[in-house]
């Protein structure tokens, strides 16, 4: 099967997306774990920023990922008329 160049585009525009995606991932895992005793002299609400971002903003940010992820996806397929539609 031979690729046409709408499909490439497509391919392109999902690989940046997601690339962009884990890269914040990696980030927010290791990264900020990395530095956690750093963050630990920043506090929010009486806890240590380290141990906050363990305890509560990471598990956010992940979901705020994936509804990104959804959202632009849901977005390009409906560019590029590959939706799923409503069953």
């Amino acid at each position: 099967m031979k690729l046409t160049e709408k499909h490439k585009e497509y391919w392109h525009k999902n690989l940046v997306i997601t690339s962009i995606l884990l890269g914040t991932w990696f980030v927010v895992t290791f990264i900020v774990g990395w530095f956690s005793a750093e963050l630990n002299s920043v506090s929010i609400i009486g806890f240590p920023l380290g141990f906050y971002m363990s305890a509560q903003g990471c598990l956010i940010i992940y979901v705020v990922i994936i509804w990104i992820y959804q959202y632009y996806m849901n977005k390009l397929d409906l560019k590029y008329g590959v939706h799923e539609g409503d069953d």
